[in-house]
């Protein structure tokens, strides 16, 4: 749920990876989750909130930029869709492993009409790697507390 959150459309701009991570860590660190069910369901949540961005992203399309949720966070979506233009189709992987604009990458590359196909298969890639990524960093901080 917290992955699902943290780049969720709109709600990952409040919610921060570190709660992600700091739970994440507890669970494992306590004992309650093991990593094989953790990194799953943090996958499946991560996927999940960047196609549903995507998807809205291409319902929504230019419209996009003409809402006042846009015109406020007008500076975050000019850094997101300087980046989409500048990396193109790696934009999808960086965007998933940078903080700042993760949850808004997968819908301006909706917007930006990129077919489903093409996202689908690099987000599952990039979603992979992040996962990996999480595994590490909970393994990492859990062995530097005990």
């Amino acid at each position: 749920m917290l992955a699902f959150l943290e780049a969720c459309p709109g709600i990952g701009l409040f919610v921060s990876g570190v709660i992600l991570l700091s739970i994440s860590t507890l669970l494992y660190t306590e004992q309650i989750l093991t990593l094989a069910q953790i990194l799953p369901l943090a996958f499946a949540g991560a996927c999940l909130s960047d196609h549903l961005g995507f998807y809205f992203g291409r319902w929504f399309g230019p419209r996009f930029h003409s809402t006042k949720f846009a015109e406020k966070r007008i500076d975050k979506i000019q850094k997101g869709e300087a980046f989409i233009a500048k990396y193109g189709a790696f934009s999808i992987i960086a965007g998933r492993l940078l903080t700042a604009v993760r949850s808004l990458v997968p819908m301006m590359i909706g917007i930006s009409g990129t077919s489903r196909i093409k996202f689908s298969l690099v987000d599952i890639t990039a979603c992979s790697l992040w996962t990996s990524g999480l595994g590490l960093l909970i393994i990492g901080l859990d062995n530097t507390f005990t």
